[in-house]
């Protein structure tokens, strides 16, 4: 817990802004939410409602309260006072910077203004800040309140100190923050997303294999490993004795060749609609919502056996 710093600004509340808000009440934070849209305040008021069962689930911290969730339809009014501030706005350049401005405008001097972008590269909107030097990316996994992954990442003008102070405020709520050190689009767990999502389209397109085909590979395949160590430490594991190491001087070329064979696809709304229709057909008459549900129960119970697995 950040002491004596206990009131969190959540500045746009759709799905990820609302779940950043549930995730820090739950930590025992005061959190003063605002966004522009008509009906903002009673649709996060309802998504705080249905993640708290989970949080309760997880553990709450001392002080955690829905009560101490205020909206205001004001953002001078929502960031006056707060310690970190979490922009949560349209993916979108123009906007970000605005927001930006403006939240810099109103937050107090030493506050923390982090971004939940999932792709702007943070230099591109820094600048619209008079004091850039505390602008960062705080970019989360959805759902946030859930998925403990944060990617740190400043911009050319962002501070060392602003990095340090992100970094231990993330870990002090519970969350796995690394700390990115090189800009990129879409910052590293969204390109690894893309590079896998990128192959399977292709894989799909070609008719290699069916859309249903590839969510079983992953889901009963590399992903029950992945969501338990990533990919280096599985090689590790996967060369035995001889670590990653033997594993790539034994499979490095089949890779490679592997690497040069991979496809490329370009989306197209003929495309869309093949993979649209291949979810449908592969949800059947399941209702999503329940998968859904079904989904972030066994991640909350997957997520309490790894937080006791000592070497994990």
């Amino acid at each position: 817990m950040v002491e004596t710093k206990k009131k969190i600004a959540v500045v746009g509340t759709g799905v990820i802004g609302a779940s950043w808000a549930a995730h820090f009440l739950a930590h025992g934070f005061d959190v003063a939410a605002t966004d522009p849209a008509e009906g903002a305040e009673e649709r996060l008021r309802m998504l705080v409602d249905r993640f708290w069962p989970a949080l309760e689930r997880i553990g709450l911290e001392e002080g955690a309260s829905r009560d101490r969730l205020s909206f205001h339809t004001s953002l001078e009014d929502a960031v006056a006072g707060a310690y970190l501030v979490q922009e949560n706005g349209p993916e979108r350049i123009d906007v970000k910077r605005a927001l930006i401005a403006e939240i810099d405008a109103f937050a107090p001097p030493e506050a923390l203004i982090a971004t939940s972008s999932s792709g702007i590269v943070i230099s591109e909107i820094q600048d619209a800040a008079k004091h850039p030097e505390r602008v960062l990316l705080g970019h989360p996994f959805n759902p946030p309140h859930l998925i403990p992954l944060v990617e740190v990442i400043g911009g050319r003008l962002t501070s060392e100190d602003a990095i340090a102070r992100a970094m231990a405020f993330y870990d002090s709520v519970g969350k796995k923050a690394i700390h990115i050190r090189k800009e990129v689009k879409g910052h590293v767990a969204n390109r690894l997303q893309a590079a896998l999502w990128r192959e399977a389209f292709h894989l799909v397109e070609e008719g290699v294999v069916s859309v249903s085909d590839i969510d079983t590979a992953i889901a009963y395949g590399p992903g029950l490993r992945w969501a338990l160590l990533g990919p280096f430490m599985n090689l590790e594991l996967s060369g035995g004795a001889g670590g990653i190491g033997h594993m790539l001087e034994h499979l490095g070329p089949p890779i490679e060749s592997w690497w040069k064979d991979l496809g490329d696809v370009s989306l197209n709304p003929e495309l869309i609609g093949r993979f649209a229709q291949g979810v449908k057909d592969e949800l059947g008459d399941r209702d999503i919502v329940a998968v859904q549900a079904e989904r972030d129960d066994v991640l909350l119970s997957l997520l309490a056996l790894k937080d006791g697995a000592s070497h994990l």
